[in-house]
């Protein structure tokens, strides 16, 4: 008997050890949707995992990765963490940039820049080349350069010293280059910012369409990239107005990415901030995040990305404000928690649109088999009334913490309370960040189906290169009355010190809105994707109504291109 019994325990314990998941078990989460990024992800892949992130950005600054001559090769991203983001299932995005100080000529250009790219001594071209080549077939998107626009040398973020025609020039090089050596390699134009100079976009695309070979080389490039922080509001007009930049001039189609994203908080005891200049508390970061991505989406951005994952050491040196999701310690802000569920929540975007813009956001997201709304105040206040016609009985009402709970439909509409926003900064007559962000999730295959947060392999529509968002806006926006709303912000120009909400910030979720509640739902884990779904842009999405609402849209947009641009002047290389 004795025996015996040993003999069970040992079969026990054989069969708890092989039951115990393998130091290489696949990650908790796993990418749920190609669109969705975070800038340097290889610095806490473990934690890009958890956020279901499936594209990244590698920096390849030339002065650092060819110090010493052509003869070297010393990236600062290595070989093990690019092959582990593959590994990962995510994609990596190339940024080059930069110019070491022995291939900078007396103009402060690449020496050799106006020579033909397959010259030898045309050192851009060469630097260009052995890039695409090292890593061919591991990068297959390649950004060129970074926000050129910046033209004041004295400008932390200032990187280049020509013309637009210079960098038309480094654009032709870099384009032909690269494509002599892989053919299918997609080439994205820098990002602007938009706020240095609002009319950097129209005069760069007018020199270019003025570049007679340019049409016979696609323009020199495949996608346009963006980089707007701050405003959800600014998200949604840039994005737009790029691609109006574009069709305006009968460029072929080309996608629009938003590469860098964010809204750096002020109020974290693991990095004050003394001298900012737009306020953001961690939960205005965290509400920013769904806000921004919703409406990216509705614009018509073809892929999204949060700037950063993890703040390093040496981001506290260049930078003012903390950008990353996690501390330097790894530990998460609020903001990491809520782009997993904005990931969870708005995966399988096959269409968005904005539907509403005024003291509420309401942003639709059409997805198969359900139709996310993503619902926010824009004013501070005790909470704004939003209602959404139902398409099913009941709904999903969930926060931007990931908290559910199922609501039902009264007269065939769903009636919702935003609580309103902290507002502890405003441009214009609306907060700079909405409120707490919100998901309304009906399920549109039948009334008795609760939607459940999309799975992977979910199908997605076929691209349409004929299809061309246009800005809702006018590109140059004009003062005017402002349109009304229920409240009254305290209209600040220029940014307060001081918060103007009642509010109390925190780093905790807040409260659940009062909703006609029957059931409290808790949520379930996401499993892992079977299948990496095929790429499409959302479809452009349609303007909300009103001349008015352009020229209001127009006034506040105009004071955030003031304080934005400020903060310009501080914010990293």
């Amino acid at each position: 008997m004795m025996k015996r019994t040993l003999w069970l325990i040992g079969m026990l314990v054989v069969g708890l050890l092989a039951a115990r998941p393998s130091v290489q078990a696949r990650p908790a989460q796993q990418a749920l949707d190609w669109r969705f990024g975070v800038i340097e992800s290889y610095t806490a892949p473990r934690a890009a995992n958890n956020l279901g992130v499936s594209w990244t950005r590698a920096r390849f600054q030339w002065a650092e990765v060819q110090p010493d001559g052509p003869g070297t090769w010393k990236p600062t991203v290595r070989e093990e963490q690019i092959d582990g983001e593959i590994e990962a299932g995510r994609d990596v995005v190339g940024l080059l940039i930069g110019i070491p100080d022995w291939a900078r000529d007396e103009e402060g250009l690449p020496a050799g820049l106006y020579l033909p790219y397959d010259d030898p001594d045309n050192l851009w071209a060469n630097f260009v080349r052995e890039a695409v080549d090292r890593y061919d077939g591991r990068i297959n998107h390649w950004i060129i350069w970074n926000e050129p626009d910046i033209d004041d040398p004295a400008a932390p973020g200032h990187t280049w010293d020509g013309d637009v025609h210079d960098f038309i020039q480094l654009l032709r090089v870099s384009y032909l280059a690269a494509k002599d050596v892989n053919p299918d390699v997609v080439i994205h134009l820098p990002a602007f910012t938009y706020f240095w100079n609002p009319a950097y976009i129209d005069d760069f695309f007018d020199a270019l369409v003025a570049e007679p070979d340019a049409p016979a080389h696609n323009y020199f490039f495949d996608a346009a990239t963006a980089h707007f922080y701050f405003q959800p509001g600014t998200v949604y007009d840039g994005i737009r107005i790029l691609y109006e930049a574009m069709a305006a001039r009968g460029l072929p189609w080309k996608p629009v990415w938003l590469v860098e994203t964010n809204a750096p908080p002020i109020d974290d005891p693991a990095w004050p901030v003394e001298n900012w200049t737009l306020s953001v508390t961690m939960n205005e970061q965290a509400a920013f995040i769904p806000q921004a991505v919703a409406a990216a989406l509705a614009a018509g951005a073809e892929r999204i990305a949060v700037y950063k994952l993890l703040d390093l050491r040496s981001d506290h040196e260049a930078n003012p404000e903390p950008f990353g999701l996690l501390r330097m310690d790894g530990t998460r802000r609020p903001a990491f928690g809520a782009y997993i569920t904005t990931i969870r929540y708005l995966a399988g975007a096959i269409r968005a649109e904005r539907e509403r813009w005024d003291e509420i956001g309401q942003i639709r997201v059409d997805q198969p088999d359900r139709t996310t709304t993503v619902l926010f105040a824009r004013l501070p206040g005790e909470a704004y009334t939003a209602v959404i016609p139902a398409t099913a009985s009941s709904a999903l009402w969930v926060d931007m913490w990931g908290r559910e709970q199922v609501i039902e439909a009264e007269d065939g509409q769903f009636t919702v309370q935003l609580p309103g926003a902290l507002c502890t900064q405003s441009i214009g007559d609306y907060c700079m960040i909405g409120g707490t962000t919100y998901f309304l999730v009906q399920s549109t295959a039948g009334d008795e189906i609760l939607p459940t947060p999309l799975p992977p392999g979910f199908p997605t529509a076929t691209p349409d290169p004929d299809v061309t968002p246009s800005p809702t806006g006018s590109p140059t926006p004009t003062p005017t009355t402002p349109p009304t709303a229920t409240a009254t912000p305290t209209i600040t120009p220029t940014p307060s010190r001081t918060p103007t909400a009642t509010q109390t910030p925190t780093a905790s979720p807040s409260a659940m809105p009062t909703a006609a509640a029957t059931q409290t739902l808790t949520a379930t884990a996401v499993p892992p994707p079977t299948q990496t779904a095929t790429p499409v842009p959302p479809a452009a999405a349609a303007p909300p109504p009103g001349t008015l609402y352009y020229w209001a849209m127009g006034a506040a947009g105009l004071v955030g291109v003031v304080v934005i641009a400020g903060w310009l002047l501080r914010r990293r290389g």
